[in-house]
């Protein structure tokens, strides 16, 4: 057994020691704020961001093209904080994106990767783990402890602000829920995780900065898109696609009502 999969176990039994607990006195979401505390100096998506490192500067793709000259914002090449201003807007795609659709801008461009090879697959199983996943675990990290600054300028940034906006409260579907059944009001719960909601800019930082993620009940990290496509199923919806206009939109939402927190990713899971 290799010390990734040591560490998940470890990380399973103290999850299920702490819910045990939390059943029989009835205080689930301060063990479980303990058991986050416990192990949050050993997040598994460490792994994760050091691949991810790797195959940055590592030449890939037909054009054999490593991802060191990709622009994410603030200069080619640079990361360091890159995620912090994400998503925003790109006068060389003249579009606003997040992380995940520019790396697949990148991706496509520098190393010359056919889009649909990239998008057939862009979550990771446990026999399984997509490139461009790990480059978001390693990106992600290079914010970690920077404020959030996502800009909100440009027309088209406006745009897709106030479009996510209006996709948060869409209700359809047949439940007839929205993104705020679930996060527009206080208290809520599924199961034993608390629901952060949104229209509390305190929880919105929260819970924004502590994605993209390691789950570990799935012993995987996760992508921020990862997360959207997973709420979407849980209200029953048809999956988007990856790097949809519709995402970017509602990351755009989110990320800006999370400005002026430190983010704090990649975050730790149940």
């Amino acid at each position: 057994m290799n010390t990734h999969t040591w560490k998940c176990a470890i990380f399973i039994f103290a999850l299920a020691t702490y819910c045990s607990d939390a059943l029989a006195d009835g205080s689930a979401s301060d063990e479980i704020a303990k058991y986050r505390e416990m192990i949050s100096d050993g997040n598994p998506a460490e792994f994760d961001e050091m691949r991810g490192e790797d195959l940055w500067k590592k030449p890939s793709g037909p054009n054999k093209t490593s991802m060191q000259k990709c622009e994410l914002g603030k200069g080619e090449g640079i990361v360091k904080g890159a995620y912090a201003e994400l998503p925003r807007y790109f006068p060389d795609t003249d579009r606003v994106q997040d992380l995940e659709s520019r790396l697949l801008t990148c991706m496509t461009t520098l190393q010359g990767i056919p889009e649909k090879d990239i998008t057939s697959k862009p979550f990771g199983n446990e026999n399984y783990k997509p490139d461009i996943e790990s480059y978001v675990a390693y990106v992600v990290g290079q914010s970690k402890g920077v404020k959030m600054n996502v800009p909100l300028k440009h027309p088209k940034e406006k745009e897709a602000y106030e479009i996510g906006k209006r996709i948060f409260s869409y209700r359809a579907g047949p439940y007839d829920f929205a993104c705020t059944t679930c996060h527009g009001q206080d208290n809520l719960r599924i199961r034993m995780q608390d629901l952060p909601n949104f229209n509390n800019k305190k929880d919105s930082q929260a819970a924004y900065v502590s994605w993209p993620a390691y789950r570990v009940s799935q012993g995987l990290f996760r992508s921020f898109q990862w997360r959207l496509n997973d709420c979407f199923r849980q209200q029953r919806f048809p999956e988007p696609e990856y790097a949809s206009e519709m995402t970017i939109a509602l990351a755009m939402f989110m990320a800006t009502n999370a400005n002026d927190a430190i983010y704090a990713g990649p975050g730790l899971k149940r």
